[in-house]
């Protein structure tokens, strides 16, 4: 503190001080000495004699020459012309003849020294800069001459500037810090000059005391003890210390260089004693007081921090650890933490502070931070986006002051911190997400975590400790990446980020398997996705000082490299490799080839180091790596050079790994440490590369390649040794990963992968049963067109390969099949081939006479097969065959789901009918649109209405056209390496239902596809007793809806009768009796021969054939007269329906749907009218039997009339469709289902357009958008039925049911909302009332779209009340 050292006693002891400095002078200690070599003696003598004769005519010629100077900085005593040459009388009495010379060139050098030494007063830079230069160039040669000249220079010049001796000073520094050694004499002269001078205030400041302070820096280098015990002396006195001596402790504490071998140590041992001595300090106000102003003192530049004021926050946080009273420590730690935290030097500052104080009370310290995490300030600068005003700036980084102080207490606490790790890295990870994000607090969080994992990485204790916290720190780090500028390389942040991951991820618990993904695709992608350098360097040009780009990528990229070691030495396994090079096959199949190199370079780094290292277990199975041995093998084809050198390295590692872990022994003794391929730079980077490093390639084209002899051959002949050692898994891996490049849109991979393809058959055909036969035409042509050629003439054999390697199914096995029906012809041959397999089913020993059968057996390539044809329906390749084998494949699949249920098979549970998506096979498949519509995807609804503010609202909602949905489902996403988690395979019975779902889907059948799922029919074939049932209703659903296959499936299952399985009689024989029913049968199998083919039936050995052929010759095809008999049965009949017991009225409204089927197309349609009629009464019925037993007969006569003009029945479906409509809300299951499929049958009688729509919806679609689309098809189609409508919704107000009264008001209220003027004619008040007391219940419903639907109702209903009638 310059206020306790005042100018004033500066300057009154400025006599004093320089006759100490003279008295110390080592030559001035001789002058009292005697007579020593001179009889004479030395008498003192004035400065104008004290240079003898022969010298003085040169030295004034000497000092006549003219130096410019500035006036304004001359010194203010006048200098004698001559040049004074300060010796010593001892010096002068050295003047004996063979001195003589010697003595001369000392005094010569002497005077231009004392020359130089004046001439620091010019003001000319460059002058100064080289008196300067030449002051130093002596003092290496005579160092203590210039010491003396320059000490007897400042004793005879007291008065000079400020300036001057400040220039004094830095020569002085210099000179010293050139000296040997330095007499002890020297020492303390030269040192009590300094320390009088380090607190001296003059027009410079601290400019000129930190010069001072330097020359007692130089002095320690000598002898640092003894001044280290001065500045002890000076700092224990209890005055708070000057800043010059904090800057001197300072300088001392953070430069090494002062110091020799082990003295550091000692250094800081006094310095923690000093903080010992220093504790009593802290209970004295005054000391305390400028401490904490020193500390928050505004330094000069903030991006700097002054010497003295970080040995400060050293010193403050050495005196806390030492300090006993828990309480002073807590009290100065809040203190200082409420001091300003707006400069990242004073953050930093205070964090050490508080690190060194934890070292010996962590407990407080942590306390502290707590308290002043939860204080005012910190919740503030946590929440607030905006400053209000400049005070507000002291807290905005007040988290990243308390991130770094929990750095620092890990670092300084050592192996106290283990059991406080959790609780830290809790805290930080709270920082992180919670306060205001920027670069300073990213810098924070990243230099506190380094310090953090640092210190448990440094303990031996750490492996003993679970730490809970690692995995939410992980996630920030990951985030942290991911904010990083994807163009931009400025900064060590992701070389940090990663180096903290590869940290982290050897602690425990070990990482499971999805955090270790998601790590190694964030960082793979942050360094890997980077731009070429040159674009990197362009984001710098206007930084003031640019990073070095090269260096800061290499680092980064070495980083990656670690933490993929670290990864494969904490899991030493096959599968852990195949997991990281999984995550690099990405950007090896990169089109940049930038990334291309960056992935391979880090691929072959990571299989350098595992062929180094040997850290894989011998014990583990070297598998899964024919992928890798191809990518690296197109690789070795890639235009850049870098990449393929580096490629071919790659697989000479792999080679010698191979080696070493089929041995399964130690490594092999005569390996050699392989050499880099490439000249690498300083960094360790190759000098030369695709875009990664600066200087062209070299142009000779030899590099130094390890003595192996696999490093020595090219890169063709490289792949062949590595093929040798390959399994024929890996060797079917290979081909794939050719086959995926032969579809790149580069050229050289295209080529390349082909070649290999060649390779892989010709070296290796015999292994490969799947391709044996494949003979690849020309490198260019594509393999999979040299498939599709083979295929021509090989179907069976290449169907029969491809099925054993077909289950299950992944996307390289569908590309062979696409190949396979790329021409039309193979298409249908390929299905062909399939149904046969299809149909080699294991056959149960003896004839199958109706006796108890065993079990089958199941057959591998059977249900390959059966998987394949699920499959190939949504490939476009066999679109047309699939369509044109609609028959074949109806037939083979409804016996394949008999022969699965005969099996009895583990099969998934039954779940509800859910929109049908057929199974995705893990394979992508290309879209088709079909002219016809398709059932799988979802409607395209509108949207529900808007209740809107006026009035005056269309009469009429528009529908939009429908949609022309697309036939194929979705595609299925591509497996990422590495990620492919084993999935359940579905049971032979489901896929097969799946299979017969998407034929009728993929081939335009979605009419009888409807039928079933809106009765629910597909759960009738999920047991071998309701089997039959199913086949019957689908059977029946193409006859009802006249399907063109009708004529093409019968032509088909003629054949079939004749089958001898069983089960394709059975279901030949159920479909043909359900056909009987369509006038097209005849056209294909006339009558008389339909009763030649029932009746050889009826000798069938299996009895279930022998009950149908019997029902089927009942037909009244066959007996006419039965369709009189039948009609006069119906009013009976019709009587029945009100009997009092449930189930037979149940039962009779059944037979009397039976009849109407049986019938035909002989109809009833005289009784139509009345059992329609009838059939409506019971839709309200009370019993829920009745009810759906009602709906269900009301939709077979429906179905029954279709093609007939019945102008009464249309009348009777017009005033059915509202209950219908409104019953889908029924709460018996049921009787939904039927007004479901009722409803359905009566818009294909009334011609309602988006009828596909409509059974989407009624089949899949819930809430108020479905809602409101069925009433819009109602209104649009029924305009004239308007006031019917609206009269029979009223009516269900008054239900009992609270879905089915629900839906009625939503019904009105979109009425209301469409129809404004026509409902307020026709309601009346007590309509009115009573929906305005409807609406008022439907505001409590439990569902919020009902009550905001009923509110604005409400609202919308009181306008149209108030309008007048």
């Amino acid at each position: 503190m310059d206020g306790q050292h005042s100018e004033k006693s500066q300057s009154d002891t400025t006599a004093d001080r320089t006759s100490s400095a003279m008295s110390q002078n080592p030559r001035a200690a001789q002058r009292q000495a005697g007579t020593r070599g001179n009889p004479e003696g030395d008498a003192p003598c004035p400065a104008s004699h004290r240079i003898s004769s022969p010298i003085s005519r040169s030295m004034k010629d000497l000092s006549c020459m003219k130096v410019p100077q500035d006036p304004a900085h001359r010194d203010k005593q006048a200098h004698p012309t001559t040049i004074l040459l300060c010796k010593s009388r001892s010096s002068q009495a050295a003047l004996m003849p063979k001195e003589h010379k010697m003595f001369m060139e000392e005094a010569y050098n002497a005077a231009i020294c004392f020359k130089m030494l004046r001439d620091l007063n010019g003001s000319d830079p460059l002058h100064l800069k080289y008196i300067i230069k030449k002051i130093k160039g002596m003092a290496y040669r005579a160092p203590n001459l210039v010491l003396e000249t320059i000490h007897d220079y400042l004793v005879d010049n007291p008065e000079i500037s400020s300036r001057h001796k400040f220039r004094l000073f830095h020569v002085l520094e210099a000179v010293i810090e050139a000296s040997n050694s330095l007499e002890e004499a020297w020492q303390k002269s030269f040192m009590q000059l300094a320390l009088e001078n380090m607190t001296k205030s003059t027009e410079l400041e601290e400019v000129y005391q930190d010069a001072a302070s330097d020359v007692l820096l130089a002095i320690c280098r000598h002898s640092w003890r003894m001044v280290a015990q001065h500045l002890e002396t000076e700092v224990l006195t209890g005055v708070f210390p000057h800043r010059s001596l904090l800057y001197v402790m300072g300088i001392l504490t953070s430069n090494e260089a002062i110091f020799n071998e082990g003295e550091k140590a000692c250094w800081e041992e006094q310095l923690a004693q000093l903080a010992v001595k220093s504790v009593q300090f802290l209970n004295t106000d005054m000391w305390s007081k400028e401490l904490l102003s020193a500390l928050t003192k505004p330094d000069r530049t903030h991006q700097e921090q002054p010497p003295e004021k970080a040995f400060l926050f050293i010193y403050y946080g050495l005196i806390l650890q030492a300090e006993d009273n828990s309480t002073t420590v807590r009290t100065h730690l809040r203190t200082l933490l409420d001091t300003s935290h707006q400069w990242p030097k004073q953050r930093e500052g205070i964090a050490l502070t508080i690190g060194l104080a934890a070292a010996r009370h962590l407990d407080h310290v942590w306390a502290v931070l707590e308290q002043f995490g939860r204080s005012t300030p910190i919740k503030w600068s946590l929440h607030s986006f905006c400053l209000k005003n400049a005070e507000d700036l002291q807290w905005k980084w007040a988290s990243s002051t308390i991130l770094l102080s929990y750095g620092q207490m890990a670092v300084r606490a050592k192996a106290h911190i283990l059991p406080w790790v959790d609780n830290i890295l809790s805290r930080m990870v709270f920082y992180f997400h919670y306060s205001s994000w920027d670069e300073t607090l990213k810098q924070s969080f990243l230099s506190a975590v380094l310090m953090l994992v640092g210190a448990v990485s440094r303990n031996e204790g750490a492996h003993s400790y679970e730490f809970s916290q690692v995995s939410e720190l992980l996630d920030c780090l990951m985030v942290l990446m991911e904010k990083e500028p994807r163009d931009t390389l400025c900064t060590p942040t992701r070389q940090q980020t990663i180096h903290i991951i590869s940290n982290l991820c050897k602690l425990r618990p070990p990482l499971d398997l999805e955090k270790k993904s998601q790590l190694l695709s964030t960082c793979l992608h942050s360094v890997l996705a980077l731009p070429l350098l040159d674009v990197l360097e362009k984001h710098t040009c206007l930084f003031l000082e640019p990073p070095n780009i090269q260096t800061l990528y290499n680092k980064t990229s070495s980083a990656l490299d670690q933490l993929l070691q670290s990864f494969i030495m904490q899991s030493p396994t096959t599968d852990e490799l195949h997991l990281l090079l999984s995550h690099l096959y990405p950007w090896l199949a990169s089109e940049k080839a930038q990334e291309r190199q960056r992935a391979v370079d880090r691929s072959t780094a990571l299989l350098r180091f595992l062929s180094h290292s040997h850290a894989l277990d011998p014990k583990e199975d070297f598998r899964r790596i024919g992928q890798l041995v191809g990518m690296l093998g197109i690789l070795c084809q890639d235009p850049d050079r870098a990449i393929q050198q580096s490629s071919v390295e790659g697989l000479g590692h792999l080679y010698q790994l191979l080696i070493s872990q089929t041995a399964r022994a130690a490594p092999m003794v005569n390996a050699q440490a392989p050499k880099q391929l490439s000249p690498a730079s300083v960094d360790g980077a190759p000098v030369w590369s695709s875009g990664d490093q600066k200087t062209a390639p070299p142009t000779p084209p030899e590099m130094t390649f390890p003595k192996d002899h696999i490093f020595q051959l090219d890169s063709s002949q490289v792949i062949k040794e590595v093929m040798k050692h390959l399994t024929k898994a890996e060797l079917t891996d290979l081909i794939w990963t050719a086959i995926e490049g032969l579809g790149s849109a580069s050229p050289f991979r295209v080529q390349a992968a082909a070649d290999m393809l060649l390779t892989t058959i010709r070296e290796h055909g015999a292994k490969l049963e799947t391709l044996c036969s494949v003979c690849i035409p020309q490198a260019k042509e594509k393999a999979l067109h040299a498939i599709t050629l083979l295929a021509q003439n090989h179907t069976p054999e290449l169907v029969a390969t491809f099925l054993d390697f077909s289950v299950p199914l992944d996307s390289h096995a569908f590309c062979l099949w696409r190949a396979l029906g790329a021409e039309q012809p193979v298409s249908r041959q390929v299905l062909a081939v399939l149904l046969a397999w299809l149909q080699e089913r294991a056959l149960p020993p003896g004839p199958r006479d109706g006796s108890p059968q065993p079990k089958d057996k199941p057959c591998p390539r059977s249900l390959a097969a059966m998987n394949m044809l699920h499959e190939l329906q949504f490939a476009r390749e066999f679109k047309k065959a699939v369509q044109e084998a609609f028959p074949q494949l109806l037939l083979a699949l409804l016996a394949q789901l008999h022969y699965t249920l005969e099996l009895h098979l583990p099969q998934e549970p039954h779940l509800p009918q859910e929109p049908l998506l057929p199974q995705e096979p893990h394979l992508p498949r290309e879209p088709h649109l079909p002219q016809e519509p398709h059932l799988l995807q979802e409607p395209h609804l509108p949207r529900e209405p808007h209740l809107p503010q006026e009035l005056h609202l269309p009469q009429e909602p528009h529908l939009p056209q429908e949609p022309h949905l697309p036939q194929e489902p979705r595609s299925a996403p591509e497996p990422q390496p590495g990620h492919e988690a084993p999935e359940a395979m579905p049971s032979p019975h489901s896929t097969s239902l799946e299979a017969l779902k998407s034929l009728l889907s993929t081939t335009g059948h979605w009419q009888d596809f409807a039928h079933l799922e809106l009765q629910g029919g597909w759960k009738l074939f999920s047991t071998i007793d309701t089997y039959p049932q199913g086949v019957s209703l689908l059977a029946r659903a193409m006859v009802q809806n006249h399907c063109k296959q009708i004529k093409a499936v019968t032509s088909q299952l003629l054949p079939n009768l004749q089958s001898k399985e069983a089960r394709e009689r059975e279901v030949a024989i159920l479909i043909l009796t359900e056909f009987l029913y369509s006038p097209t049968l005849l056209e294909v199998l006339p009558r008389q021969a339909a009763l030649i083919v029932l009746a050889r039936s009826l000798r069938d050995p299996s009895p279930e054939v022998r009950v149908l052929s019997l029902q089927g010759l009942g037909n009244i095809l066959f007996h006419p007269e039965k369709e009189s008999l039948l009609r006069r049965q119906l009013p009976p009949f019709l009587d029945g329906f009100f009997q009092n017991n449930e189930q037979v009225v149940v039962q009779v409204m059944g037979t009397v749907s039976d009849v109407l089927h049986r019938l035909g197309a002989h109809s009833a349609a005289a009784q139509s009218l009345g059992v329609a009629i009838n059939a409506r009464s019971f839709f309200d019925d009370e019993r829920d039997g009745i009810r759906a037993a009602a709906m269900a007969l009301f939709g077979d006569l429906v179905a029954a009339m279709a093609g007939k003009e019945i102008s009464s029945l249309r009348t009777q479906v017009h005033q059915s469709m509202v209950p219908l409509f409104l019953h889908l809300k029924d709460h018996c299951p049921g009787v939904v289902t039927q007004a479901k499929f009722t409803l359905y049958r009566c818009a294909v009688l009334l011609r309602w357009r988006l009828r596909h729509t409509l059974f989407c919806t009624l089949a899949w679609e819930r809430g108020l958008s479905a809602r409101h689309f069925l009433w819009t098809c109602l209104m649009t189609h029924s305009q004239e039925e308007f006031g019917i409508h609206l009269a029979q919704a009223l009516s269900y107000l008054h239900s009992r049911h609270r879905h089915i009264k629900t839906w009625a008001a939503l019904f009105i209220g979109y009425t209301i909302c469409y129809h404004p003027q026509a409902v307020s004619q026709m309601v009346s008040s007590v309509d009115t009332n009573l929906l305005f007391s409807t609406f008022e219940d439907l505001k409590k419903d439990p569902e919020p779209g009902i009550r905001v639907f009923a509110t604005r109702q409400l609202c919308f209903l009181q306008k149209v009340a108030a309008r007048p009638q």
